[in-house]
């Protein structure tokens, strides 16, 4: 049953059992506070180079003649 909707369903089920009804409004606030806008938000201009040196990047092979 691992891997299916009612797998699923059921271990929610017993998340909800063990640990509450709030279980996994509880974890998904946790998520939420440990996220602080760092990475590319910070450096716009940084972001914007790094964006444009992949873009540069072709993914075609290269034709042989």
């Amino acid at each position: 049953m691992a891997g299916t909707k009612a797998g699923g369903k059921a271990a929610a089920e017993t998340n909800k059992k063990k640990y509450g009804s709030d279980f996994y409004a509880k974890i998904g606030a946790q998520g939420g506070k440990k996220g602080h806008t760092g990475g590319f938000y910070v450096n716009r201009d940084l972001a914007r180079a790094a964006g444009a040196r992949g873009g540069r990047i072709s993914r075609r092979t290269k034709k042989v003649a």
